[in-house]
């Protein structure tokens, strides 16, 4: 369902052949993930993406994502190593099959292991609470470069198993930089054609297949 889309409780409930009791749960846990926003008089809608949003969220994620390598650089041993390696593989393994959507829960996974790993209780809370968030927006991301690149974790990967950790501290702030940057210059694409203010772009169209053949994610 695109970013805005109102939520009808009656429809929802017959077209997934369910009771309204584990519908409003169901919607309950996606707005406390952030993917749907109730609002009073208007009702829930499935949350609308913005630039402003996407670009605090990136911030936010890449100083987080810093803080957690400072914090569990020393605690890396060969189980980290092996299983950095092994969550990348299964990012690989869904890129190949074509997965957008497992793939996206699989770069989740890759980005969490330095959270898990520094023991801060505090912060994986908060970097759990801002997973659905930044679901939505790799969503965005991997529909603007087509599916989620192959190599796009490969420097990433090596360095987080690496000994340098000021060479990690500037891959993590390029490689969110470089999805920030995608991702607002499609979401003003949308922007500008909803406004009228510019032509109408090539965009993959929510019923379309990506040129990668990517399935597509929602």
């Amino acid at each position: 369902m695109p970013p805005g889309t109102p939520l009808v409780e009656a429809r929802l409930a017959e077209q997934f052949g369910v009771s309204r009791g584990p519908l409003r749960e169901a919607m309950r846990q996606l707005t406390e993930e952030g993917l749907l926003t109730t609002r009073a008089y208007t009702g829930t809608h499935v949350t609308p993406l913005t630039i402003q949003d996407a670009r605090d969220l990136f911030a936010l994620r890449a100083a987080l994502e810093v803080f957690a390598f400072e914090q569990c650089w020393d605690k890396r041993g060969p189980e980290f190593f092996a299983e950095m390696k092994r969550r990348h593989g299964a990012l690989l393994h869904a890129i190949d099959s074509g997965d957008s959507r497992a793939a996206i829960l699989h770069e989740l996974e890759l980005h969490s292991l330095a959270y898990e790993t520094t023991g801060n209780a505090q912060l994986l809370s908060v970097w759990s609470g801002m997973r659905g968030r930044i679901q939505l927006y790799w969503a965005v991301h991997h529909r603007v470069q087509g599916g989620p690149r192959r190599e796009g974790h490969d420097s990433y990967v090596k360095l987080a198993c690496g000994n340098d950790l000021k060479a990690m501290i500037r891959e993590i702030k390029a490689h969110v930089r470089h999805g920030e940057e995608r991702t607002a210059e499609f979401l003003e694409q949308l922007e500008a054609q909803r406004t009228g203010l510019a032509p109408v772009v090539s965009v993959v169209k929510a019923d379309a297949r990506p040129p990668t053949r990517m399935k597509e994610t929602t």
